[in-house]
């Protein structure tokens, strides 16, 4: 289940007795309490095409962003599809029995309070991939898949060509959250092997669970670890590698708290946050890379279209085994891509 929730857009809340949805405490941001009043079930029967319909609709009126693909993702949920286009005409005419109803009016009401559509239904598709998810571990966005391209790209090349030779390749993921990149590399490439880090122990325990899901585990080591803080145990546990990919944090602090709600109260700011110049981790992750990587290896990142000029120039100044290659383009045209290579 995907779609365009925004390139950035602890458990789950409970239904209060007044029909309402009440949030614990927040850890990392957003209001302690946040109480949303949920509409009343309808007295009669109502269809599927009826209920998208009426939960669009409630959307539209309390501000909720992408109200038709929010009602959309959440049915089709609940029915066992992909999407509400992928069901037969007939089903979509059909009366929702009482439970499902029920079980539609819970999940629509999370939404509304602005919980992100990926943690309402519990999961969503990285390319070929369908991942678990759960608050408040950073949800991968569509320029994330196309980093993975940019590294099957250069993993593909043909054995004996460098990098891209199949004997002995392992791939460093610094920040893994729900392990997209490391699982989607795994999956497209059946000879590498991975090592992926988090600072978030929710995060280690998802991707280890989606590895299981995915029957890839065998291939991915996964180690809870602040490379800000334990550079040491970094270096000695992650070399040498082929490739270092990252979706590091890479905001400007001060763009924090103009995020949308559905980022702001529900995900984690530590996976958002790059400090002052959004370049906090970036930085640290460019300091290590010619201790972790072998001769030729590779660093990709996604950064911020601000950010390329400024690494070049850092890693110019500071980091002489580094080399900066290339600057990519995203999808929209916005220079969000760095690649860098080791030499000696």
């Amino acid at each position: 289940m995907r779609g365009p929730l925004g390139s950035y857009c602890r458990r789950f809340g409970r239904l209060t007795r007044s029909g309402g949805l009440k949030w614990p405490e927040r850890p990392c941001g957003g209001p302690a309490v946040h109480t949303c009043r949920a509409p009343a079930l309808p007295p009669a029967s109502i269809t599927v095409l009826e209920a998208v319909a009426l939960w669009r609709k409630h959307f539209e009126e309390r501000g909720v962003t992408e109200p038709e693909h929010s009602s959309h993702s959440i049915m089709a949920h609940l029915l066992g599809a992909k999407t509400i286009e992928s069901l037969e005409r007939e089903k979509l005419t059909q009366f929702l029995s009482r439970e499902t109803a029920e079980q539609l009016w819970e999940l629509c009401t999370k939404r509304l309070s602005r919980m992100p559509v990926q943690y309402v239904i519990e999961e969503w598709d990285f390319r070929d991939l369908t991942l678990k998810m759960r608050p408040p571990v950073f949800i991968p966005r569509p320029e994330t898949e196309e980093l993975v391209e940019l590294v099957l790209t250069d993993l593909q090349m043909k054995p004996g060509s460098g990098m891209g030779a199949e004997a002995q390749c392992t791939c460093l993921e610094v920040g893994c959250g729900s392990g997209a990149i490391s699982l989607s590399l795994l999956k497209s490439l059946p000879w590498l092997r991975t090592v992926a880090l988090d600072q978030s122990q929710d995060a280690v325990d998802l991707t280890r669970e989606n590895a299981f899901s995915l029957g890839l585990q065998d291939r991915l080591h996964i180690h809870h670890i602040d490379v800000l803080k334990d550079a040491d145990s970094v270096v000695s546990l992650c070399s040498p590698v082929s490739v270092l990919v990252s979706n590091p944090p890479y905001l400007f602090s001060e763009d924090m708290t103009s995020l949308d709600p559905e980022i702001l109260w529900f995900e984690d700011h530590v996976a958002l946050d790059g400090g002052e110049d959004g370049l906090r981790v970036i930085k640290q992750i460019l300091t290590l890379a010619p201790q972790i990587l072998a001769n030729h290896g590779r660093v990709y990142l996604e950064v911020d279209p601000r950010h390329p000029p400024l690494i070049q120039q850092w890693v110019e100044a500071r980091v002489e085994e580094l080399r900066y290659i290339q600057t990519q383009h995203d999808i929209t045209g916005r220079p969000r891509f760095c690649i860098l290579q080791k030499e000696k």
